[in-house]
C-alpha cells in the first residue's frame, strides 16, 4: 500500500520588526500615561500601619515644640488647647489623605497624587525638590538630634564634640539605609519595636506627672492659674504656636507612600488613621500636662531640653532615661522617615528629556 500523506510543515516565523518600525513595542512614555509597573509585596498589616504613622509623628517634636507653643500662647490653658486643636487638624489632614489613597491607590504619596492630578511636569519637579531638598535636610535634623542625645549623658557639662556628632549620625543613617535596602521585614520590625519604645518613654512621662497630680502638685493646672495670661496673644502669636505644635504632629501623611504594601488598604489606611492619631493627641496632651506638674511656666520656657529638664526635677539617678529616650524616639523616626521616602521610586529621567530637550 502507498505510504500515508505527511502533514505540512508550519511556516517559519516572520522576522523581528526593526527597532524604529510602527509594529515594534514601545517604550512607555510621559506623554501616553504608561509606566513600568513593579508589584510590591503586601507585607504591611494594620499593627505595622499604625506603627508607621506614630512613629513617623512621634520624634522630637514633642520634646522641644512645648516651650514655642507655650512662649506664643502665653498661658498653660490655651497651650493645652493648642495641642487638642493640632491633633484635630491633623486629624482631618489624614482623613483626607485616606480618601486620597483610597481613590489613587498608589505609592508615592503626594508625588502619586500631583502626578495624577496636574501631570508628570508637576510630579517631577514635586518629586526632585523632596528628593534633593527636603528629605535629605530633614533626616540630617534628626540624626543629629540623635546623635547628640546620644552623646549627651557622656558629656554632661558640655556641648557633644562636633566630630563625634557627626560621625554617630553618618554611622545611623549608614545602618538604617542598609536595613531599609535589604528587608522591609526588617524595617517593619525595627519601627514596630521603636514606636514602642516611644510610647513607653512617654507613658512614663504621663505616669510620672499623674503621681505628681496625686501628690497635689498641680498649681499650674488649676484654671485660674491656667488661664492667667503673662501676655495677650495676637493673631501672629497664636499662629506661631500653631506652627510649633504642627511640627511635632508632621509625618501624618507618610502612610500614603507605601500604600501599595498596604494588606487590604481601603480598610487598613482608614483604620490605622483612626487608630493613631487620636492616640498621639492622647499622649502629647497628657505630655505637656506631666510637664507642667513638675516645672513652672517660666522653667519651662527657660529650659533648652524640656524631658531632660523633667527627667532631672523628677526622675534623679535614673534622669539619664529621658535623653535615651529621646534618642530612641529619633531613631525611629530616621527609620520611618527612609521607609516611607524611599517609595518614591516612580521618578523617571525620561520626564527631563520629555520637557527640557
Amino acid at each position: 500500500p502507498p505510504p500515508p500523506p505527511q502533514p505540512p510543515s508550519p511556516p517559519p516565523p516572520p522576522p523581528p520588526p526593526l527597532a524604529n518600525s510602527p509594529s515594534a513595542p514601545q517604550a512607555p512614555s510621559p506623554e501616553s500615561g504608561d509606566t513600568e509597573r513593579v508589584a510590591l509585596k503586601k507585607e504591611i498589616g494594620l499593627v505595622s500601619a499604625c506603627a508607621i504613622i506614630v512613629g513617623n509623628i512621634i520624634g522630637s517634636g514633642i520634646f522641644i515644640s512645648p516651650k514655642g507653643v507655650l512662649e506664643h500662647s502665653g498661658s498653660v490653658g490655651l497651650a493645652l488647647i493648642i495641642w487638642i486643636l493640632g491633633g484635630g487638624i491633623s486629624a482631618l489632614g489624614s482623613l483626607c489623605y485616606a480618601e486620597l489613597g483610597v481613590t489613587i491607590p498608589k505609592s508615592g504619596g503626594d508625588y502619586s497624587y500631583v502626578t495624577e492630578i496636574f501631570g508628570g511636569l508637576a510630579g517631577f519637579l514635586l518629586l526632585w525638590s523632596a528628593v534633593l531638598i527636603m528629605y535629605p535636610t530633614s533626616l540630617a535634623v534628626i540624626a543629629l538630634t540623635f546623635s547628640n542625645y546620644v552623646l549627651q549623658p557622656m558629656f554632661p557639662n558640655c556641648i557633644p564634640p562636633y566630630k563625634a556628632s557627626r560621625v554617630l549620625s553618618m554611622v545611623c543613617l549608614s545602618l538604617l539605609t542598609w536595613v531599609n535596602s535589604s528587608s522591609v521585614r526588617w524595617a517593619t520590625r525595627i519601627q514596630d519595636i521603636f514606636t514602642g519604645g516611644k510610647l513607653l518613654a512617654l507613658g512614663l512621662i504621663i505616669t510620672v506627672g499623674f503621681v505628681q497630680i496625686f501628690k497635689e502638685n498641680y498649681e499650674a493646672l488649676i484654671p485660674s492659674n491656667a488661664f492667667s495670661f503673662w501676655m495677650t496673644p495676637s493673631v501672629g502669636h497664636l499662629a506661631l504656636a500653631f506652627l510649633q505644635g504642627s511640627f511635632a504632629f508632621s509625618g501624618w501623611n507618610f502612610l500614603n507612600y507605601v500604600t501599595e504594601e498596604l494588606v487590604d488598604p481601603r480598610k487598613n489606611l482608614p483604620r490605622a488613621i483612626f487608630i493613631s492619631i487620636p492616640l498621639v493627641t492622647f499622649v502629647y496632651t497628657f505630655t505637656n500636662v506631666a510637664y507642667f506638674t513638675a516645672m513652672s511656666p517660666q522653667e519651662l520656657l527657660s529650659s533648652n531640653a524640656v524631658a531632660v529638664t523633667f527627667g532631672e526635677k523628677l526622675l534623679g539617678y535614673f534622669s539619664w532615661v529621658m535623653p535615651v529616650s529621646v534618642a530612641l524616639s529619633t531613631f525611629g523616626g530616621i527609620n520611618g522617615y527612609l521607609f516611607t521616602s524611599s517609595r518614591l521610586d516612580k521618578v523617571r529621567f525620561i520626564y527631563l528629556f520629555a520637557y527640557f530637550s
